[in-house]
């Protein structure tokens, strides 16, 4: 073998383990006794996080973590910049004065940051060696007062070019802001795309978006609506570049949260972890294909799957949104949405909006549908008391490994094992804390055997009697990548 091709074939394997540009999950065998695609840690992740407030009142805070034994190379770095100062590698290199706003050293321990009031950016993180496999950013925002008082938390996110956002508003009492941050040295063209119960919202206003290199623009969905929609589904597309795309939504009464982007389009969906005290709970589907949907909606209870008493099933027209209310659907127990197809799988995007308290001390948050854990998958920002992890085993029963890393500022990790019977959702209100905790810390979710597993974390802090929470799904990290054996037979390339 010559050395060209010992170089080709080394840039392949070094692309796939960088980007990530394969499959996850199961391995595939190749045809013709070809060995199957080998699994290795990521040595690259790029995660954003969006602009967190535009208050003087708001309080947020950063956590970082990569769980230890990721693998990768020993060595390493992750950091966070504000998206303005974000530099390309090589004049990263000449310009020492971009100081990071919170910088990893080493995994199996988060770091925190702390910003204040509306003057916080953006920021774009990167992490690369040992600290690349799963690395996770949690970013948590309190808004003491006004619209969206309550707590606004989601996960900084990889940058990408498809995005389904069901649950979003242009109502008079919301304010919806899509914010569209570009890490990338060229300027990208977004197109945001509406939909109601009625069809597509026509709005050119919509198309074309700009968002220069290094920058993030917030767009309020209002704008690009001709009249007040209560529940909508967006798409948003890239047409040139890369964004991150996250949707925050502030309600003149019933406070506010995150919206992150929904699962991709798939005939089956699971929406994980609604609370045991939810007062009500809104249910927004959405089929962007040419077929109606057709959809069976069950309730996985701590004791079994449950059909919602009143709401068996949902019909969804084909390019509008549907939207039903399920009230306090939990009836005090914490439970997690099924969504199934009663005849033909039709592919849907679909999420809940659930509400906690009652009166002027109301508070919400947002469940869109999600990925299964998977291999593995990591939430930061949780605290010694208010945090609730929920398991849901659909198909199968389950043993999932939690872990609790150790404290920002203190503690050594802590490991429990659970069982998740098949068709209910496990609600951990006391899920492992490390020992001695001081700060915040993560909890990484690995299934040992059975099933499939879906996952959510609700993080609730009440103040001055009001409910606040927040909730992020736990989907897979995304930690390893499958990287193809190189065919032995390398002729053409020897030639």
């Amino acid at each position: 073998m010559n050395r060209t091709t010992q170089s080709l074939i080394a840039v392949v394997v070094a692309l796939g383990a960088v980007t990530g540009f394969a499959a996850f999950g199961g391995t595939d065998t190749a045809d013709d006794g070809a060995k199957a695609a080998a699994h290795q840690p990521v040595e690259r992740t790029s995660l954003l996080c969006p602009v967190p407030s535009g208050s003087d009142l708001a309080e947020t805070s950063y956590t970082a973590y990569t769980p230890g034994g990721s693998g990768g190379d020993a060595g390493g770095s992750a950091r966070l910049l504000p998206v303005s100062k974000a530099l390309t590698d090589a004049a990263r290199e000449k310009d020492k004065k971009a100081k990071p706003f919170l910088t990893q050293k080493a995994p199996g321990k988060p770091v925190a940051g702390e910003a204040s009031g509306a003057e916080s950016p953006a920021l774009i993180g990167t992490a690369d060696g040992g600290l690349a496999p799963g690395w996770t950013v949690q970013q948590t925002t309190t808004y003491a007062a006004g619209s969206g008082r309550g707590m606004h938390g989601t996960n900084c996110t990889a940058p990408d070019t498809d995005f389904w956002f069901p649950g979003a508003s242009t109502a008079k009492d919301r304010s919806d802001y899509i914010h569209l941050t570009n890490p990338d040295d060229s300027a990208a063209v977004v197109d945001v795309e509406l939909f109601g119960p009625t069809g597509e919202v026509t709005s050119p206003v919509g198309d074309s978006i700009q968002v220069q290199p290094h920058s993030s623009v917030p767009v309020l969905l209002s704008t690009l609506a001709d009249k007040a929609y209560p529940n909508l589904t967006m798409h948003v597309i890239a047409r040139s570049g890369r964004v991150s795309a996250a949707v925050q939504s502030s309600d003149e009464k019933l406070g506010g949260d995150w919206l992150p982007a929904a699962a991709d389009p798939a005939g089956s969906l699971v929406l994980p972890g609604i609370p045991k005290d939810a007062t009500s709970a809104r249910l927004v589907a959405y089929a962007p294909g040419a077929d109606d949907a057709d959809l069976k909606l069950q309730l996985a209870s701590p004791t079994g799957t449950i059909t919602p008493a009143g709401h068996e099933s949902l019909h969804v027209k084909s390019g509008m949104t549907a939207a039903v209310d399920l009230g306090d659907v939990t009836k005090g127990e914490a439970g997690s949405l099924l969504l199934t197809p009663t005849d033909d799988a039709v592919p849907v995007v679909a999420a809940l909006r659930v509400t906690r308290g009652k009166g002027a001390r109301q508070e919400t948050a947002f469940i869109p549908a999600t990925g299964e854990v998977g291999a593995r998958a990591t939430v930061a920002d949780n605290r010694a008391k208010g945090s609730t992890l929920s398991l849901v085993a659909p198909d199968k029963s389950a043993r999932v490994k939690v872990t609790a890393s150790a404290g920002t500022e203190g503690g050594s990790p802590a490991t429990k094992t659970y069982t998740v019977k098949a068709g209910t959702t496990l609600a951990l209100t006391d899920p492992p804390v490390p020992a001695g905790l001081k700060g915040s810390y993560a909890l990484t979710v690995e299934p040992v055997s059975g099933g499939p597993v879906y996952a959510s974390r609700m993080l609730a802090v009440p103040e001055e009697g009001i409910p606040m929470f927040t909730v992020q799904t736990l989907p897979d990290d995304r930690g390893t990548v499958e990287v193809p054996h190189a065919e032995r037979d390398l002729a053409v390339l020897q030639k």
